[in-house]
């Protein structure tokens, strides 16, 4: 079958989050943080770049390590974890990535001639007087977002927990062409919850997740509400000041998205996010990441096209398993279990901010995988119980059947098949004890168009999807 793009976009063994697009060239790169599977921790892993043509996002090349935890010179002992990066392309043509290591006040800076090589320390944002840039109180140092403009480089950062009185908001500092040095002082350009009074900004505010582009004469700042699991924007004329809140762009729990069930409803469990946005060969896209292995530290990258409308607006855009692909998936073949954009419990998960580390409900359906991180395996739905479901989005389909199902777990109930998840049931199977991997055959019929498709356990024990098999009309 011709290749499709899914979400996420990448294969179902990486967890890279924290994505930053851009595009260097005809080839589009994919900056980010780097988890480790059942890590114990965020961004445990050396950062690493994955790259696809402008004109083919279905085909996502692995660039390879390109800047490791153990080579920037105050880390040599791996101690510090690479958080969320950034890169632009300097006034000398040369890349320059910007990072940050938890504990450690300061943002680093590497550099290298090709977008994708590896990464050589470059050095510290700093004052003109040598004082390391986040060892003066007010400074931010989290999520460093950059964007290069003739001889200055805008430096976004901030990190504002929702009960934290003394941070203001997310910051701007002004570069010089050196890429090093602070040339202004830095500004607040979008609130924080403890200053938001009467700014617009009430109820989503600035909590991490910097992200700058600017579209035409517009500056879009990308950033992560308080809410956590949704990417917010805010537009201004000015890369510096006058920021006015926009609106959400995407939520990974699709909270405010009333096409296809209830707009309050959450169709994941809640936790943080962060990406950016980018123009692909004429499209807009917002990439952005979502949780799996029922924890924090193992997120992996996803994206989705997006619009801005004549009047810079940007509409909430649906998460979906296809974001890539350009339109719906063939209503035929073989779909592997981890792409499934929708995961439900008959509880409702919990709304707004999740501790880290172990879900609150651990018996919420996850995404998981049996290998250990690093080792190539195709990922799938683990703990489906009575009342939770799983949901792909979306396909094409034209006399199509789901005609397979693998399937495991203790187990003994029925799955029903749904096109929405508040919708009827188009069919059912039986499914019985078994601690290996069994393919239930079956002939459940799709109706006609495009279709999402939800598999919901009721009975007793649990089950975990590997994955299904539609048959359409061309191969019958």
């Amino acid at each position: 079958m011709q290749k499709q793009g899914f979400n996420p976009y990448m294969p179902s063994w990486e967890y890279v989050p924290d994505g930053e697009p851009h595009v260097f060239g005809d080839r589009i790169y994919v900056y980010g943080s780097h988890d480790k599977f059942h890590g114990h921790a965020f961004c445990l892993n050396d950062y690493v770049c994955y790259s696809a043509s402008v004109t083919d996002l279905k085909d996502w090349k692995y660039e390879g390590i390109i800047y490791g935890r153990c080579d920037d010179p105050q880390n040599e002992d791996g101690e510090g974890c690479l958080y969320a990066p950034d890169v632009c392309q300097g006034a000398d043509g040369r890349y320059y990535l910007y990072y940050f290591f938890g504990g450690f006040a300061r943002v680093g800076v590497a550099v290298c001639d090709t977008p994708a090589g590896r990464y050589q320390f470059y050095g510290y944002v700093h004052y003109e007087d040598g004082v390391i840039f986040g060892e003066k109180p007010g400074d931010m140092i989290a999520d460093p977002a950059v964007l290069a403009e003739g001889d200055k480089v805008y430096l976004y950062t901030g990190f504002c927990a929702p009960d934290d009185k003394t941070a203001a908001g997310a910051k701007v500092t002004v570069l010089k062409s050196d890429m090093l040095t602070v040339a202004e002082e830095s500004r607040t350009i979008v609130p924080s919850a403890s200053h938001s009074a009467g700014t617009g900004y009430e109820g989503h505010e600035f909590f991490e997740a910097s992200s700058i582009r600017k579209v035409k004469d517009t500056y879009y700042y990308v950033y992560s509400s308080i809410w956590m699991h949704e990417l917010c924007y805010a537009t201004s004329a000015s890369p510096v000041e006058n920021f006015v809140f926009g609106g959400t762009i995407i939520s990974n729990v699709d909270l405010g998205i009333g096409t296809y069930k209830s707009p309050e409803r959450r169709m994941a469990y809640p936790n943080n996010n962060h990406g950016g946005m980018e123009l692909i060969n004429g499209q807009w896209y917002i990439f952005y990441h979502r949780h799996t292995n029922g924890h924090s530290f193992s997120r992996q990258a996803c994206m989705e096209p997006m619009e801005i409308l004549p009047d810079g607006r940007i509409p909430q855009v649906e998460i979906t398993s296809c974001g890539s692909n350009g339109g719906p998936l063939k209503g035929e073949g073989f779909y592997p279990g981890y792409l499934a954009c929708n995961l439900y419990s008959k509880n409702e998960p919990i709304q707004g901010v999740t501790s880290f580390g172990k879900n609150v409900d651990a018996r919420f359906p996850y995404i998981t995988q049996d290998e250990p991180d690093g080792v190539e395996c195709l990922g799938y739905v683990c703990y489906l119980e009575s009342g939770s479901g799983a949901g792909y989005k979306y396909f094409e389909c034209k006399n199509t059947r789901l005609v397979q199902v693998q399937i495991r777990g203790i187990c003994n109930g029925n799955v029903l098949v749904k096109t929405a998840p508040e919708g009827c049931c188009i069919g059912t199977f039986s499914v019985k004890e078994t601690n290996k991997w069994k393919i239930y055959e079956t002939d459940i019929a799709i109706p006609d168009g495009v279709q999402a498709l939800y598999f919901e356990y009721q009975g007793n024990g649990f089950i975990s999807l590997n994955g299904f098999t539609l048959l359409s009309s061309q191969q019958k």
